[in-house]
């Protein structure tokens, strides 16, 4: 009897731990054995055939699934999305596993029998970036003289490979030592000053402060799993602790979220929406419904230089009376959807309306998923059309984007309406299609006001790119404890977005801003926002080169 084990955990084909002495069997039974060894060959080949072309369809899909997603409506694509990667990540785990066991066996296959698992093709490996650390380690032969002869080695080159490692992290102590020194003549004390904290007398270094706050509002972790890791690194940080820490950093970073808001709202247009976070209603332990109101001013899809940034605001409910709070010093362009909150910012002339084509096509998009029709595929189409145009002119200057716009787009826009009128005289009143349709032709102006205008943009991605970060927090934090979790957490996702707005790792940014701001002037607090520290690390860089 020999011993077998499993290919892999979902698969049926057991191969012997090691192969019978071929030397004592007669010429029919090792032709028998080659023959079930090719056979077990072949049926593995299939099966990790099949796991490929799955491998495949799956990631088609995801992507796919990808480009759909837009907005707050899209939770449930989110969550099938994220259900096909969790089966992605099996697969491909499991193909490596076979791949794995049957290299281990194909030593002892003859060639003729091999499979071609090893000449798959897989995803191009990205080479590692030069800036990591490097530890060199050299490899030399057993013997510094020829195995074969006993003769003198010489080098004529070298093989080198890569392999990628980490480094736990690790907490440290920086014990602030001050010594004291008297005066021999008159006995007075002198001692150096107490470094800044970020937190005053409190335990946290600007790095673990940056670190808890980005694994909560960046990396969606809740205090209390990051009380819990932190513990099996043999530290022990309650959660009241972190609570406590994040209330006041988020009061020290206040002034920066002012600047932003300041500056956000001084653009000539921004991107606005809002989505639902659950927070805990005092007294009965249940939640109402809160909300989180984003406003974007990103003007680089124009071919526009100036910094982009997010401002975050919480609001208690959705009612209108927040967004007109929110922009009531703002003038220019407001690219949101058609939530009746903002239809009265338009009324006096200071704020106009840019509705959202991604908006628009939704609605025709979720018909067109449970029930097609040529109407919906032509509907898609003719918009799609539109987007083709915005993609070939995405980041040119806002002359260039004008023109384009009013030779291709608006030759297509003026169609689009003449089919939407034709198509809503032959549909019945009451059936969803006419309902999208008479959407876009009762926001025709707004929808259409971007080829007037090569600074504005064809929809409201901008802010619902934003609100996603939003989206993930939700499913962990469950709910926010109170108002002022609501409040923080704006606060917190502003500096957070701005910061990768402005191309500057969030753990990187909040870790040099907690560092100084303690005895920052505060008429020079401008000099700590993103775009500015990301200026600051170009000069340096620059100067260094």
């Amino acid at each position: 009897m020999h011993d077998f084990y499993p290919v892999s955990w979902h698969t049926a084909i057991m191969i012997p731990a090691s192969l019978p002495n071929l030397d004592g069997l007669d010429p029919e039974a090792l032709k028998s054995l080659v023959i079930a060894k090719h056979s077990e060959s072949l049926e593995q080949h299939k099966e990790l055939t099949s796991s490929t072309h799955e491998i495949e369809h799956l990631k088609l899909v995801i992507e796919k699934y990808r480009r759909m997603i837009f907005g707050r409506k899209s939770e449930k694509l989110t969550g099938e999305l994220e259900q096909l990667e969790f089966r992605l990540e099996e697969l491909e785990t499991a193909q490596a596993a076979e791949e794995a066991a049957q290299t281990a066996t194909e030593t002892t296959q003859p060639s003729s029998t091999q499979t071609d698992s090893k000449r798959r093709s897989r995803p191009a490996r990205k080479p590692l970036p030069e800036d990591l650390l490097r530890e060199v380690v050299t490899h030399l032969p057993a013997h510094n003289c020829c195995p074969d002869c006993g003769g003198v080695l010489r080098q004529f080159g070298e093989d080198v490979s890569e392999q990628l490692e980490r480094i736990p992290a690790s907490f440290k102590v920086i014990r602030h030592v001050r010594p004291k020194f008297a005066c021999a003549s008159c006995e007075s004390v002198v001692e150096a000053p107490a470094p800044a904290r970020p937190i005053d007398r409190g335990l946290p270094g600007p790095g673990l402060l940056a670190h808890v706050l980005v694994s909560k509002y960046a990396d969606h972790l809740p205090l209390y799993r990051q009380s819990q890791m932190y513990a099996r690194e043999g530290v022990d940080l309650d959660r009241s602790t972190l609570a406590g820490w994040v209330g006041a950093a988020s009061e020290l970073l206040t002034p920066l979220v002012d600047e932003i808001s300041k500056y956000v709202l001084a653009a000539a247009k921004i991107h606005a929406d809002d989505t639902p976070v659950p927070v805990l209603a005092p007294g009965n332990g249940k939640t109402k419904t809160g909300r989180l109101w984003t406003y974007v001013r990103d003007d680089r899809p124009a071919g526009f230089s100036t910094a982009p940034a997010v401002w975050f605001a919480y609001s208690q409910d959705r009612k209108g009376e927040h967004p007109r709070r929110h922009l009531k010093d703002f003038k220019g362009a407001l690219q949101a959807d058609a939530y009746s909150g903002f239809h009265h910012l338009y009324g006096d002339g200071a704020i106009y309306e840019i509705a959202c084509w991604a908006h628009t096509r939704r609605k025709f998009h979720d018909i067109h998923v449970v029930h097609r029709s040529p109407t919906t595929t032509e509907a898609l189409a003719r918009i799609g059309a539109l987007y083709g145009i915005e993609e070939q002119i995405r980041g040119k200057p806002a002359e260039l984007r004008c023109s384009v716009r009013q030779a291709r787009s608006r030759p297509l826009l003026d169609e689009l309406r003449h089919w939407m009128e034709k198509m809503l005289r032959s549909l019945s009143t009451k059936s969803e299609t006419a309902g999208a349709i008479r959407y876009a032709l009762s926001h025709w102006r707004a929808l259409t006001r971007y080829v007037d205008d090569g600074s504005l943009e064809i929809d409201n991605s901008a802010a619902e790119r934003a609100l996603r970060a939003v989206a993930i927090g939700r499913k962990n934090y469950l709910f926010m404890g109170a108002d002022s979790g609501g409040q923080r957490a704006a606060s917190l996702y502003s500096l957070i977005g701005t910061a990768k707005l402005n191309g500057l790792d969030p753990a990187f940014y909040l870790r040099t801003v907690l560092a100084t701001i303690a005895e920052h002037p505060i008429n020079r607090i401008q000099e700590l926002l993103p775009w500015n520290i990301a200026a600051s690390l170009q000069t340096d860089s620059s100067q260094a080169a």
